[in-house]
């Protein structure tokens, strides 16, 4: 019975009708109503003012109930470092109309409690108990009322402290003691080096111990995991069970040279890969992702991990992977990459059903107390725009934590949806172990200095209730003290640290290891032609757009007949021909289906019932799958995610296509932090794509320039791909190069603009059925005897040709295309500049800024490839990529034009 059925005074009158007959016929709730309003033999006006009365009341209670669970978090004692509130004048009896006289008073409480009726003293302190303690949640402004009622009957009925069995406490209380003595050997040993202790939020460990627990019992076998620098140590020792031995290695920090692959990055930004055996006889795999200091940039790789790990799986078992992401209180509230992975966690594409968000809450970020930090209540607020439930703990309630956790699991794995757990804890140092927390925040940190160590607490409290005796803790400290001497003793003799590799099975068999070596990727005549007709014939019940089926008809009869096949005709050639072959293909960005400059079109909508259809789902039984998504208007999140995905999934291509290539401005932490430099830091290889639409055209300077320059910056140790090609069929061989070879680096593609519909832009079918990718194109003319050289790259080219053509100069002037900058074909290059010895001049032509393009990246390696000055073309050093005036534009690039040739 739900509150608007008892306010319904007809309906009840109806029951009570029914209930004077044969009181069988009503529910049980409505027996217990009835009966204790004792009404049997009293007149129907009597009854008429008493069940108004009784419903007034009624509601006044079921008020005051529903303000306990919408706003009783505000009564919690959360902080242990000081005393909560006591009251709340929206909690008081009176705000409701309820008087102290109404404690005795008995009411119905509807599934609240174990018996129907109570008095309200007895509803107030269930209700202070669920809400008002340890455990403060914000679940009302979910919207679904099967979530609300879900917790609330987990919650109301034990009061939110469930009873737990004294081999659960000591199992706590063991992690405590592992959580701090750990922490406290380090301090010892090491107490000049960093490590971003979690001393003050060691309920950390006993939660996400239990957290292990609860989720594999109920059907999880993988977790993927991100997390800041805080804590990270311990949980990998204490929770992934990576010995001690290992730990203090990366103390010692004595790496041998010949096993050392690139830089290395610190012990705690470092990942780690395991498999571990749990009490409850389960196994589970664990993976914690590599970190950069950008603290929550994490969050959307994580999300992307787990994603592609569970497109592995069986549609009915994606819930088995789990995605879990540790926060700070600070960040979580201060970075907009919180917000944009939030809002990615129902969306088709990126859904990892539910992530479990904990937020190590120290209150306080660096120096910044919350309130300079935020403009909210609390670090958490942001969440809300989920509809999730947020759970604020006591950091010295390890009790309280370990309930949360498992119902945060349980919630999660019911209805796939994400849920955040709020530690309020404290950081016993400073930011790191060199900093001194007194300068800022003194008052604070004398409270802290004189709290007693959460073990120590626990401790305690257990043996107050005999459920230990001391010889059993200080039996749970001197085991613990021991493994950590005696992994520090086995450091100490053999420091020698060899890194890591193990990594998921998927990836046996590719490599990092670059070549500049041709990779041949034709496809043959007869099947390129038999997939056009696939991939450009509807079926019968599909209605495309008329202009849409005309141009899927001309692409078609561009294959057929051999000539004239355009860009995007090209890419559909390349997915079909990978995805034929096996290679899976997953395609996401803004507007990416239908393309932002409408020439993809890889989805099919009808026109009358808007049904899709992908034709490149539908070219055999056995193809690989192709999914393309069209994101939510982020760059960083949705980058970040795609990264995510590519480090998981090495087989196929994964592409992010931007909007326009400037668009990615707005990723460049993810480019910089873990694109161009994760596999030197973290030995973290992967095949991403970036497609950056990039090109001159006279539409101002967002919608120019995809930043060529912050890319070549970015270039050393063959890291990254960096092409700006030419023609369809070069943009043919190079993605099928990029799914086919086992090495996996990152490929950045300038992509074209106006080369989608250039009509010397195109490509015969011949040079689609053999060869390669071309590093470098050579002079179609094969002028050996040009007297200057012109190098360039991209779509200036083709006014450079046309324009050759106008002044009848071919014969003179050699045009040859850079294809690939980055890793840098120099020897295919010198072959070439060794066929134009006659050449007297050498020239670089760009259309972008000089400080902006290639100009930079090229000039040093021209030279020395020539043996002398190269002259640049192009426009002059800016601080804007391109005008905003289009004539101005056009003025500038036919004085471009005019002065290479």
């Amino acid at each position: 019975m739900n509150l608007a059925e008892m306010l319904n005074s007809r309906y009840i009158e109806e029951q009570y009708t029914l209930w004077q007959h044969n009181r069988a016929t009503v529910s049980q709730e409505w027996q217990y109503f009835f009966a204790g309003m004792e009404f049997a033999g009293e007149g129907r006006q009597d009854l008429q003012e008493g069940l108004a009365e009784s419903q007034r009341q009624q509601a006044k209670v079921e008020t005051l109930k529903h303000r306990y669970r919408e706003i009783g978090h505000l009564l919690a004692g959360l902080d242990p470092l000081t005393s909560g509130p006591t009251d709340h004048p929206l909690l008081s009896l009176a705000a409701v109309g309820l008087t102290k006289e109404d404690l005795e008073r008995d009411f119905y409480t509807f599934r609240f409690s174990p018996t129907q009726r109570a008095p309200l003293r007895e509803i107030l302190q269930i209700l202070r108990d669920t809400y008002c303690r340890s455990i403060g949640v914000e679940f009302m402004h979910l919207q679904d009322p099967e979530e609300r009622q879900w917790l609330q009957d987990r919650m109301e009925p034990i009061c939110n402290r469930p009873v737990l069995d004294h081999d659960a406490q000591i199992r706590i209380l063991n992690k405590l003691y592992q959580a701090s003595l750990f922490e406290a050997y380090l301090n010892k040993k090491y107490p000049a080096q960093t490590r971003f202790s979690l001393e003050g939020a060691e309920a950390v460990i006993a939660m996400f111990d239990a957290l292990l627990l609860t989720t594999t019992d109920e059907g999880c076998t993988e977790i993927i995991l991100g997390m800041p620098h805080r804590g990270r140590l311990n949980i990998e020792t204490n929770v992934m069970y990576k010995i001690y031995e290992e730990i203090f290695r990366e103390f010692v920090n004595d790496y041998n040279p010949d096993s050392l692959i690139g830089m290395g990055d610190v012990k705690y930004h470092t990942g780690y890969f395991t498999t571990i055996g749990l009490a409850n006889g389960q196994t589970v795999r664990l993976f914690l992702a590599d970190n950069p200091s950008h603290l929550e940039s994490v969050d959307p790789v994580v999300e992307g991990i787990a994603r592609a790990r569970q497109d592995l799986l069986p549609q009915g078992n994606r819930n088995q992977i789990l995605p879990i992401l540790f926060h700070g209180d600070a960040a979580f509230a201060g970075q907009g990459i919180v917000a944009e992975t939030l809002n990615l966690s129902q969306l088709e594409g990126y859904k990892t059903e539910g992530t479990i968000h904990i937020v190590i809450n120290n209150q306080i970020g660096f120096t910044t107390l919350p309130e300079h930090a935020r403009s909210t209540r609390y670090s958490t607020d942001v969440a809300k725009m989920l509809m999730v439930p947020i759970f604020h703990v006591h950091g010295e309630d390890p009790e309280a934590a370990v309930h949360v956790a498992k119902l945060a699991s349980s919630y999660r794995m019911e209805f796939g949806k994400d849920v955040v757990i709020d530690l309020i804890c404290y950081r016993r140092y400073g930011h790191n172990e060199g900093d001194e927390p007194y300068f800022t925040q003194p008052q604070m940190y004398a409270r802290i200095r004189h709290r007693p160590p959460l073990h120590e607490l626990y401790a305690r409290k257990l043996l107050e209730e005999g459920i230990v005796q001391q010889e059993q803790v200080e039996q749970i400290a001197r085991g613990i003290n021991l493994c950590l001497e005696e992994g520090f003793k086995a450091a100490q003799e053999n420091p020698r640290i060899f890194p890591r590799s193990q990594f998921y099975e998927n990836w046996e068999g590719f490599h990092g290891n670059y070549s500049n070596d041709p990779f041949e990727t034709g496809v043959s005549h007869d099947r390129l032609t038999e997939l056009a007709r696939s991939v450009n014939t509807l079926p019968e019940d599909i209605a495309p757009h008329p202009k849409l089926k005309h141009l899927l008809k001309k692409r078609l009869e561009s294959v057929e007949t051999g000539e004239g096949i355009d860009w995007a005709n090209a890419e559909a050639l390349t997915f079909a021909s990978l995805l034929a072959e096996g290679h899976p293909i997953r395609l996401s960005g803004q507007d990416s289906a239908r393309g932002t400059f409408s020439q993809r079109h890889c989805v099919v909508y009808d026109t009358h019932t808007e049904r899709s259809y992908i034709p490149l789902n539908h070219l055999s039984q056995n193809q690989a799958q192709f999914q393309v998504y069209n994101s939510m208007l982020s760059e960083e999140a949705v980058l970040g995610f795609e990264y995510g995905y590519s480090i998981t999934q090495p087989q196929g291509l994964v592409i992010w296509e931007a909007q326009f290539g400037d668009f990615a401005n707005t990723a460049q932490a993810v480019i910089d932090l873990y694109i161009a430099s994760g596999e030197t830091k973290w030995r973290r290889l992967s095949g991403l794509v970036l497609l950056l639409p990039h090109g001159l055209e006279g539409l101002g300077p967002e919608h120019s320039s995809a930043r060529l320059e912050r890319y070549l910056q970015l270039c050393a140790d063959d890291n990254i791909q960096v092409c700006n090609l030419t023609t369809p069929a070069q943009y043919f061989h190079c993605l099928r190069r990029q799914a086919l070879r086992q090495v996996r680096k990152p490929l950045i593609l300038m992509t074209p603009k106006s080369l989608l519909r250039h009509p010397l832009a195109v490509s015969s079918l011949f040079e689609f059925t053999s060869g390669h990718f071309n590093e470098i194109l050579d002079d179609p003319q094969s002028i050996e005897a040009a007297r200057q050289v012109i190098f360039c790259s991209g779509k200036i080219y083709y006014p450079l040709l046309q324009r050759r053509h106008e002044l009848k100069k071919t014969p003179d002037i050699a045009i040859i295309r850079l294809e690939q900058f980055y890793p840098f074909p120099r020897n295919a290059l010198l072959q070439l500049i060794a066929k134009y010895f006659r050449a007297e001049r050498y020239l670089w032509v760009q259309e972008e800024p000089e400080n902006m393009g290639a100009w930079s990246f090229l000039r040093p390696h021209l030279q020395a490839l020539t043996g002398t000055d190269v002259t640049y073309i192009g426009r002059k050093a800016a601080a804007s990529p391109a005008t905003g005036f289009a004539n101005i534009y056009r003025q500038e690039q036919a004085k471009i034009i005019a002065e290479a040739l």
